[in-house]
């Protein structure tokens, strides 16, 4: 049985989740972002209380197929932008609406409406997101970045960056090892 969780984003979210589980006695045979398989059914009053011991944590479990939908948009983009290393061969739309089995119009519409932003939007943010991780990480260089998170161009990283953050990634960078050095004065 298949449960879905909203805001499950991050490890510690996933061993959150795994510590209410083993409190409340379910067996469990995988437990993903914004996803757990239950081994046997659940009686509505386990459900109920791993309901409420989400909440306590600032995670909610989904009971309607449309949330599920627009979480299970959410929770790929994070994976693929975040986690892997890999290209999807074909555009985010495409792949989105292949892995869901859902024709992408349709999915576009459904987290229009729940989330008040695109599905483009809400990559967009991510990969600025992980953009600024890679920049104060300070390991790789713009171009090294661009390519990594799939922009055809520096330009075309920059231009996006300075859209979301309003600076530049140059700029960012600057911050960032400023407060670095502010820190080791400490």
């Amino acid at each position: 049985m298949k449960l879905y969780i909203k805001y499950m984003v991050s490890l510690r979210c996933k061993l959150m989740v795994k510590y209410e589980l083993e409190k409340l006695g379910l067996d469990y045979t995988q437990i993903d972002l914004g996803v757990i398989d239950i081994k046997e059914g659940i009686t509505d009053d386990l459900k109920q209380q791993l309901k409420v011991n989400l909440a306590e944590s600032g995670l909610e479990l989904l009971d309607d197929k449309k949330s599920i939908l627009v979480d299970k948009i959410k929770n790929m983009i994070i994976v693929m932008v975040h986690f892997s290393d890999e290209v999807p061969k074909v555009n985010y739309s495409v792949y989105i609406s292949e892995m869901l089995g859902y024709d992408y119009k349709y999915l576009s519409v459904l987290f229009s409406e729940a989330q008040g932003e695109t599905i483009q939007d809400f990559i967009i943010k991510h990969k600025i997101e992980r953009a600024k991780e890679l920049i104060l990480y300070d390991e790789l260089n713009l171009t090294e970045i661009s390519h990594i998170l799939h922009y055809s161009s520096v330009a075309h990283l920059s231009s996006q960056f300075k859209k979301v953050t309003g600076h530049t990634p140059t700029y960012y960078k600057l911050i960032g090892a400023k407060r670095k050095c502010n820190l080791e004065n400490l």
